[in-house]
């Protein structure tokens, strides 16, 4: 058995010895500040597109308010919490390039916010429907308890999360460890 899982530990090293030569660590260093890189314009972008979006959501409402309040204060919300969406992954990335951990969290808060903007925007279509039709409605309800149900799973998840990381923060620091 050992002779196998050496054998197998052999082969696997083996097959990558291949790039040793090609990937110095002056490449690989080469290669990480490009990543970084990528993931500072990534976060720019989203920060640069909230920026815009929440200006356009603003303008938009200021020119509908006056013919219909209604429809313009739900197109406002729905452009915000796209807003909110976008800068909690600008937030992820800054994240991400201080401590090189992608957390679970913003992406569970992200879905909640989705959801719920999803319900919002089906909730405001089928109110200036003219003729609601059973067919339509049932798709409706369907539809806002497939987001409410996800709303829900990703709450549980959250506070899964929490209570499963906190322990782990309380071990590791009572244990001396910093990782």
């Amino acid at each position: 058995m050992e002779n196998v899982v050496e054998l197998a530990r052999h082969i696997q090293t083996k097959r990558w010895s291949f790039f040793e030569g090609i990937l110095s660590d002056r490449a690989i260093g080469m290669m990480e500040a490009l990543d970084r890189f990528g993931y500072f314009t990534t976060g720019l972008s989203f920060l640069v597109v909230s920026m815009v979006l929440f200006s356009r959501a603003w303008y938009v409402f200021s020119v509908i308010v006056g013919e219909n309040p209604v429809l313009a204060v739900l197109g406002l919300v729905h452009d915000l919490l796209l807003v909110i969406i976008l800068l909690e992954l600008f937030r992820t990335t800054i994240n991400f390039l201080k401590t090189k951990v992608i957390t679970l969290e913003p992406f569970l808060y992200i879905g909640v916010i989705a959801s719920t903007r999803r319900i919002l925007t089906t909730g405001a279509q089928v109110s200036y429907i003219g003729e609601l039709t059973d067919l339509i409605f049932n798709r409706y309800l369907m539809d806002l308890g497939a987001n409410v149900l996800v709303v829900v799973a990703l709450i549980v998840a959250v506070y899964l999360s929490r209570r499963t990381v906190l322990p782990a923060m309380i071990w590791r620091s009572e244990n001396g460890s910093s990782h």
